[in-house]
């Protein structure tokens, strides 16, 4: 087990009412960056004890710097450009969030450090005992969004293996400056894989003229190409995601279609997937799980204040148990809190409560 602990979290936190209207501030121009810094330690140093105090062993910075979990990591790498995203307002009244659209346009370079003077100001709040966590979006995101037609023809005549080799390289960039500063946990998280297990979603790639069975074993080579340049010593681990904004989903199915590329073929050492509800069908898919890998599953919803029950949770645990063997499982929310500035429809209180049912159940379950 290599894992902080047996009980573990996505990231993100729901953001305090004054950090909100800082960034506010910011957009309008009221503010300046380094005020904003300012009030952004002053909140990140809050949630580091808030999870801390709950009894969390991995700590993130809620992800209290970012507007979006994806976008604001990925304009960062050279070449890249992205638009923000658009809210869709659906005929029930709901709001969804339209894929935002990431644009390659030169070659894709580690152009700065990224994460580190983040990750230096969060290693400084983390008691003794606990480990900082890094969580950045999957280089997959990069391809998965708008297919070829996304990346330009003229840096990248060719895919494989000039672009996947160049993203590879520059995400191993920027694991090494994290390792550099003291890192010793990134988490990647993915919303690609999730969704190819959605038929609407195979669709859509068949459409862009990708094989939705063939990206699945194709994302696990480029996944290997970024494992491959990880620091020795640092934990890398990924989440699928299957849509989180403001307690909304964007995709559902099971994981069959994916579970072999994922588990079987891609180096990586925990798999965080959601498992809340019959969106992510049966635990069948962790068969494919070998031996030094650990599945941690997001049995706990982040979406709705409603609370799970510890009986209930046991139950399912020891269902997946069935398929993966239990010293390679953990438990956790099945994605974080507040993916985008917005917030899911959960109180502050909520979150909290949740947290101390994920850390009460898996201490039950493993032993401490």
């Amino acid at each position: 087990m290599q894992l902080p602990a047996r009980y573990d979290h996505v990231g993100s936190f729901l953001r305090p009412q004054y950090l909100l209207e800082a960034r506010d501030k910011k957009a309008k121009g009221e503010i300046g960056a380094e005020a904003l810094r300012e009030v952004e330690d002053k909140a990140i140093a809050e949630i580091v004890k808030f999870q801390q105090d709950v009894g969390l062993k991995s700590i993130t910075d809620g992800e209290f710097r970012r507007t979006y979990f994806h976008i604001d990591f990925l304009e960062q790498l050279g070449g890249v450009k992205t638009d923000i995203p658009v809210t869709v307002k659906k005929a029930d009244g709901t709001e969804e969030l339209a894929p935002p659209v990431i644009r390659v346009v030169d070659k894709v370079r580690h152009a700065k450090d990224i994460q580190r003077a983040d990750f230096e100001y969060l290693k400084g709040q983390v008691a003794a005992g606990c480990t900082p966590k890094v969580t950045i979006p999957s280089p997959t995101m990069l391809h998965f969004r708008g297919g070829r037609a996304g990346i330009s023809k003229t840096a990248y005549p060719e895919l494989d293996p000039a672009f996947y080799d160049d993203v590879a390289k520059a995400y191993g960039d920027e694991l090494r400056s994290l390792y550099d500063a003291g890192c010793r946990y990134v988490q990647m998280d993915d919303t690609n894989l999730a969704y190819l297990c959605d038929e609407k979603m195979r669709e859509a790639a068949r459409q862009r003229g990708d094989d939705p069975n063939e990206l699945p074993h194709r994302y696990a080579g480029f996944i290997n190409k970024v494992v491959a340049q990880k620091p020795e010593g640092m934990l890398l681990a990924m989440h699928l995601c299957r849509g989180n904004f403001k307690s909304t989903h964007a995709a559902a199915g099971n994981y069959e279609p994916v579970a072999e590329a994922l588990l079987a073929e891609m180096n990586l050492d925990a798999f965080f997937l959601e498992y809340d509800d019959d969106r992510s069908g049966d635990f069948r898919p962790l068969r494919f799980l070998p031996k030094g890998k650990t599945v941690v599953l997001g049995l706990v919803t982040t979406k709705f204040g409603e609370m799970e029950s510890k009986d209930d949770l046991k139950r399912r645990i020891d269902e997946a148990a069935k398929y993966a063997p239990l010293e390679q499982l953990a438990l956790s929310p099945q994605c974080g809190f507040s993916s985008t500035v917005h917030g899911n429809n959960i109180a502050v209180e909520a979150q909290r409560q949740k947290l101390r049912l994920v850390i009460e159940t898996a201490q039950e379950v493993w032993g401490n």
